[in-house]
This record gives structure tokens, C-alpha cells and sequence, in this order.
């Protein structure tokens, strides 16, 4: 007996050993995440994209875009723009909740100030209380990151899953029972029966579980979101406590489902725990959970609106302070100021900058119409209209300029900028250019302020023609609810459209052996060239840069080109 004891005693001194140790290492991990959170902070994010994965992140913007009206960017802009790579500037969420909603978010510019200063105001209330934004955000990094799909992808599954009959599963869990029972009245006889039930269960249940996998796997992240909302339900944050409020309320909406759920599944992938292990050999006993499946996704199903609330509302606190993060990263930010539109539609922007260049060299601009931007080659034409366009998304989707000043009213957004030709619909560069240019004159019909900036109009035809029709077009943009930006290598627009559009330019000092771009924008049109001394610099054959140079001066003689003749060895 003194044996037996002591025994005993070693059994509970190591599983107090065990729940210690395994206490110290859940402690260590979680003061680990929380350290990691503390560095990541106001840092350029690390993670790395596939295009799929991107793809998949952008399905939440294109359901929501489907469901709701008002404007959104389009794709052309959204490319034109490259606006993934500054979402993935962003992009210091802990959840793909969060990151799903960060990309909808830039996709939405907002019309009214309500929103813009709701997340303004969150902004400032992370970057002020650091303890509070960790607690929050490792609750948020609970919630998981899928590695090929979005979450709210996964999620959207469980609406259209149909039920799984389940009849073969109840037979399967009462005959279990009726081995066991047959076990302890006739054990000589019992035992194997009972043997043999539980091989044939769980090879039954393997089976059965490829076939709804994919929706356990959904329902297993639902849980994760609702043993999230319960921890933060537990905040005392009382900044957040409208958002507290719609967790809880949601939450307690899908109290039916979460009833006894964790006999069903854990509420973690991760797994390995004493308790884990014995419920997943329950499950492949007594098929409970596939039992229990059909109750699940019909109560999932009624309550669906909760779950969207949930990813709502955890997304958007998750992308509010990956945007106060944002805003830790860059030089400097300022808030935008928006005002009702006058007569003219019109922008003042002061020291404004390209987030995704290192060194960047700022510029300022007051216009109101029309601005026609000429320049040399790489002189900063085209980087300085991206910023512009960047600056006015920024300012009405996370209420945040890369500028010291930013003074507009609420514009929608349009530009056709890099485009290239459509090898799947067989378009060529010059029909992809004119489609797209098009649905923006098609946008100038409304009256609500437009904002579109073209990079090298018509640039994919001839000369005469692209001259005559990029002109008119110009022109027709010139309204009093559109600031048109545009930029062209063509002289001749910025004198025939003096009278419509601002002249401003780029320019460069050419050095012996370089070619020197300071990138300030300076009022008036272009007056210098680089595109034969670039040739030169890269070491084209002299003679070519010759017989340019004297065609050049040739055509700003007489207004014509001049045949090339033909020397000796040319075919």
C-alpha cells in the first residue's frame, strides 16, 4: 500500500512538473510575441507576397465593392499607382482579418470627414498608449495569418456548405457505446468488440473527415475569433468602447454555436497538448464532432451578420494601427484639410514626397484647372504626378498625407498612367490607352470633383496625330470640377494649351560625363532636352549622336525633318 502511494505521489509531482513547465513555456512564448510586436513598430514590415496571396487579399475589397455603392478605385489606378507596394508599406497588421480591411480601406476613399477622423483618432490613440495597443494586438495575432488564402475567403465558404449526413455517424458513436457497455458485462467477449468498434471509427471517421474538412477547418477559426472577442471583451479601454460593445454584442449572438464547441474542436491549430490529444481520440470514437456539425453551420448560417461584424470590426482596429505604424515609418506626415469645392476645383499641397522612395525630394503646388507638366526624360515628371494622386488617396481613405500640408476637397481619383498592351484580349497598347483615357472622360460628365492624372497622353501613335487628339482631350477635361494633371514630352501642348492649363516643368544640368536631375518642380514650360546626350553618356556610336544632334537642329530651323541619306554599306 506505502508502494502504491508513493507511486501515486511521482504521478502527480510529474504532471505538476509538466503543468509548470508547460506554464513557464506558454509565458515565455507570449512575453516573446509581445517583444516582437514592440520591434515591429514603426518599422517597414518584413513580410514577403506572392501574387496569389495578394489576390486573395484583395477578394474582401471586391465582395465589399460588389455589395456597397459610392466610388472606388479602380484597377488601372490602383496599378497605375502601385498601391500594392505601399499597402505592403502598410501593411504591419497582426491578423489577415486586418490586412483584408487595410486593403479595402485604401481602396474606398471616403466623401465625408466622420470616418476620416473616427480612424484619425484611433491612429493617435495607439501611437499614445503603446501597453494597451500590444494587449490588443497580440489578441489579433491569436486570430492567424492562412498561408495561401485570406481568412474572410475561408470564412465565406460556410455560407453556401450544405449539411452532411450524419446518420452513419450516430449509428457508429451508439454502437461504440453499446461495445463498451457489452465490455463490462461480458468482458472475455467485450473487449474485442470494443477493440474492433474503435479501429472501424476511426477508419470510418478519417474517411468522412476529407469530405468536410475544409468547413471544420472554417469553423475551428470562427472559434478563434470568438475566444479572441471574449479576451477583448476583457480590455479596459474605454477609447474603444464602441467597439467593444459591437464585439460583445456579436459575440453573445453566436452563443449558440460556441455552446459546448470545444468538445467538438480545438480551438487552435497548433495542437500538442495533453487535452487536445484526448479530445481528438473522443472525436474519432465517438464521431462527435461530425455529429455536431450540421447544428453548427445552420446556427452559423442564421447568425452570419455577427461573424461579418466580428471581421469588421477586428480588421479595422487591426488596420487603424497599421496605420499608426505607418505613420511612425515616414519622415513626415500631416493630417489633410478638407473644404467644400469653390468655384473651381482646386489642391494646395506643401513639401510632399513619394512614400516608397528612400531619399525623396519634396515638392509644393497650389492649382486650381488644369497643370501641364513637360520635362526631360527621368527628370521626375512621372514620379511627381504619382505623388499627387498618392497624396489625395492617402487623405481620404487613413486621413494621412506624406506632406507637411494638404488642403483639396474630397476628389474621386482616376489616372492612366503605366499601361501596357493586353496580350490575353489581343489589344494593342495604343486601343488599351484610348479605352482607359476614355473612362475617365466618361467620369469628367459627373460633377463631383475629379482628380485625374495622365502620364504621356496617346503616347502608343504618330506624332501629328497624337498632338491633335491629346490636345482636344486635354481640353475637354478642363472643367470646373476636374484638376487635371498631366505630363508629356510634346512641347507644342504647353503652347497650345496655354490658355486652359498651368505650365510647370523639370529640368536638368548637363554635366561633361553625367546628367545631373535636382527634381524641384519649377513653374513655366521645359526649355531643355537630354534624350540624344543619354544616348551618349551610355556610349551609342558617335556618329549616330551626330547625325541626330543635326536633324534636331534641322527641325527647330525649318519645322521639318530632313531625309537621312544613305551612305555606302547601307542596305
Amino acid at each position: 500500500m506505502e508502494e502504491q502511494f508513493i507511486f501515486a505521489g511521482l504521478i502527480l509531482c510529474l504532471f505538476i512538473t509538466m503543468i509548470t513547465v508547460m506554464a513557464r513555456e506558454n509565458k515565455r512564448q507570449r512575453e516573446k510575441v509581445r517583444e516582437k510586436i514592440r520591434e515591429m513598430w514603426g518599422n517597414i514590415p518584413d513580410k514577403e507576397y506572392s501574387r496569389d496571396l495578394l489576390d486573395s487579399i484583395s477578394h474582401y475589397f471586391m465582395r465589399r465593392e460588389s455589395q456597397e455603392s459610392g466610388f472606388f478605385l479602380d484597377d488601372i489606378t490602383w496599378n497605375d499607382l502601385d498601391l500594392d507596394r505601399i499597402f505592403m508599406l502598410m501593411n504591419q497588421t497582426m491578423s489577415s482579418l486586418g490586412e483584408d480591411y487595410l486593403y479595402y480601406m485604401l481602396r474606398k476613399p471616403e466623401f465625408t470627414p466622420e470616418k476620416l477622423q473616427e480612424r484619425q483618432r484611433l491612429a493617435d490613440y495607439f501611437r499614445g498608449h503603446q501597453e494597451e495597443r500590444v494587449r490588443l494586438q497580440l489578441l489579433l495575432g491569436n486570430l492567424k495569418r492562412l498561408p495561401t488564402v485570406s481568412l474572410s475567403d475561408s470564412l465565406y465558404v460556410l455560407t453556401d456548405a450544405k449539411e452532411h449526413k450524419r446518420g452513419k455517424h450516430i449509428a457508429c458513436a451508439l454502437l461504440m457505446i453499446l461495445s463498451i457497455l457489452a465490455m463490462i458485462v461480458i468482458p472475455k467477449y467485450g473487449v474485442f468488440l470494443m477493440l474492433g468498434m474503435m479501429v472501424f471509427n476511426v477508419i470510418q471517421y478519417l474517411f468522412s473527415k476529407q469530405e468536410i474538412e475544409t468547413y471544420l477547418s472554417c469553423i475551428r477559426s470562427i472559434m478563434r475569433i470568438l475566444e479572441a472577442a471574449k479576451e477583448t471583451c476583457k480590455l479596459q479601454m474605454p477609447e474603444l468602447s464602441e467597439y467593444l460593445e459591437q464585439i460583445k454584442k456579436a459575440r453573445n449572438e453566436l452563443g449558440q454555436f460556441s455552446r459546448g464547441a470545444g468538445l467538438v474542436m480545438n480551438r487552435s491549430d497548433a495542437g500538442g497538448g495533453l487535452e487536445t490529444i484526448i479530445l481528438d481520440y473522443i472525436r474519432m470514437i465517438f464521431h462527435v464532432d461530425m455529429i455536431k456539425f450540421n447544428s453548427m453551420l445552420k446556427e452559423l448560417q442564421k447568425h452570419f451578420g455577427a461573424v461579418e461584424t466580428l471581421m469588421e470590426t477586428f480588421g479595422f482596429l487591426d488596420s487603424c494601427i497599421a496605420v499608426a505604424s505607418f505613420r511612425e515609418v515616414m519622415p513626415y506626415t500631416c493630417i489633410p484639410q478638407f473644404e467644400a469645392p469653390g468655384k473651381r476645383a482646386a489642391m494646395e499641397v506643401t513639401n510632399l514626397y513619394h512614400p516608397l522612395i528612400k531619399e525623396p525630394v519634396a515638392n509644393s503646388i497650389a492649382v486650381a484647372g488644369g497643370t501641364l507638366v513637360t520635362g526631360s526624360n527621368a527628370s521626375g515628371k512621372s514620379t511627381f504626378l504619382k505623388n499627387v494622386a498618392v497624396n489625395a488617396i492617402l487623405a481620404q481613405t487613413i486621413g494621412l498625407c506624406v506632406a507637411s500640408e494638404y488642403k483639396s476637397c474630397y476628389l474621386r481619383v482616376m489616372t492612366s498612367m503605366a499601361l501596357r498592351d493586353d496580350l490575353l484580349s489581343k489589344e494593342s497598347y495604343y486601343i488599351v490607352e484610348i479605352k482607359s483615357l476614355n473612362r475617365i472622360l466618361k467620369a469628367a460628365r459627373k460633377t463631383t470633383p475629379l482628380l485625374c492624372v495622365i502620364d504621356e497622353v496617346l503616347r502608343g501613335t504618330n506624332t501629328i496625330e497624337r498632338i491633335a487628339a491629346s490636345s482636344n482631350i486635354l481640353a475637354a477635361l478642363c472643367q470646373d470640377h476636374v484638376l487635371s494633371f498631366a505630363a508629356t514630352h510634346d512641347i507644342e501642348l504647353s503652347y497650345m494649351l496655354e490658355a486652359l492649363y498651368t505650365n510647370y516643368h523639370f529640368e536638368e544640368e548637363v554635366k561633361e560625363h553625367d546628367v545631373v536631375f535636382n527634381y524641384l518642380l519649377k513653374k513655366g514650360r521645359a526649355t531643355t532636352r537630354n534624350a540624344i546626350r543619354l544616348l551618349e553618356m551610355i556610349g551609342y556610336d558617335q556618329k549616330i549622336i551626330e547625325n541626330a544632334k543635326r536633324a534636331a537642329e534641322i527641325f527647330e530651323k525649318k519645322g521639318a525633318w530632313a531625309p537621312v541619306k544613305k551612305e555606302e554599306g547601307q542596305c
